[in-house]
């Protein structure tokens, strides 16, 4: 056993990429180690397993058979906690956040949570931490809690102006009060959503890249997890499911 955790941290100790500002960008994986079976993907260095596997769901999942998530492969769940509506600005807590927090967790699966933000503010975000904290009411977490912040289709969206130093403070600000109830924190988005960040945004923070229908994920910077199709298949799930695959360093 320890021979083979020794030979799993040395072959999966890809480090985040240093770049020259004014240089191409050079991803820390290798692609030619990635790896499809239907819907799934898995992704290997020096023949070594370095990737594990997890959704993302909400209320529109409805109920959720976590035990058969678990038995069908599924390694870890990233739960939305709730949102803050897009033209009122109201909180609205995701009604199956407890069932599937406790749900996923007794199944063996790693947990993590996501607050859809609207917040055009500091304030605002910092008051949509305290809804996520409340709703976490104290429960362990393996996985960080996740700033979601996207513009929607709507033009009445009252946050799809709100971009570069002003959306990179909301995020600070969400993430900030987080970290200081015990909880690491990450940010997601497709290039067009982290594109809108101003620079320096993320410090240390990790990224959660959405991109699908590609065979290999296309964003220059870096990334710890790849949601990269909305479309799986998974038992206990009802409806089709964003799958996503998280890439592991020693």
């Amino acid at each position: 056993m320890l021979l083979a955790l020794i030979v799993f941290l040395s072959t999966c100790m890809h480090t985040p990429s240093d770049q020259p500002n004014d240089g191409p960008y050079v991803s820390p994986y290798d692609w030619n180690g990635l790896t499809a079976n239907g819907d799934r993907l898995a992704y290997y260095e020096g023949g070594a397993l370095c990737s594990d596997l997890g959704v993302d769901v909400s209320d529109h999942q409805g109920d959720i058979d976590w035990q058969a998530v678990a038995r069908d492969g599924i390694d870890f769940a990233i739960v939305r906690l709730g949102n803050r509506g897009y033209t009122e600005g109201a909180l609205y807590a995701d009604e199956q956040a407890a069932a599937n927090l406790d749900g996923a967790a007794a199944a063996g699966l790693e947990t993590g949570a996501y607050f859809f933000s609207q917040a055009t503010t500091e304030d605002e975000a910092r008051e949509e931490a305290e809804f996520a904290l409340a709703l976490l009411d104290g429960r362990s977490l393996r996985l960080p809690v996740v700033f979601d912040h996207e513009p929607v289709p709507d033009a009445a969206g009252r946050a799809n102006r709100i971009m570069g130093d002003e959306l990179t403070a909301c995020a600070r600000a969400f993430c900030e009060r987080i970290e200081q109830a015990g909880y690491a924190t990450m940010i997601y988005g497709n290039k067009q959503d982290i594109a809108r960040f101003g620079s320096n945004a993320f410090g240390n923070r990790p990224v959660w890249f959405a991109e699908y229908d590609v065979a290999v994920p296309t964003g220059q910077f870096d990334f710890d997890l790849w949601q990269y199709t909305n479309g799986g298949s998974v038992a206990g799930i009802l409806t089709a499911v964003d799958l996503n695959i998280r890439f592991l360093a020693g």
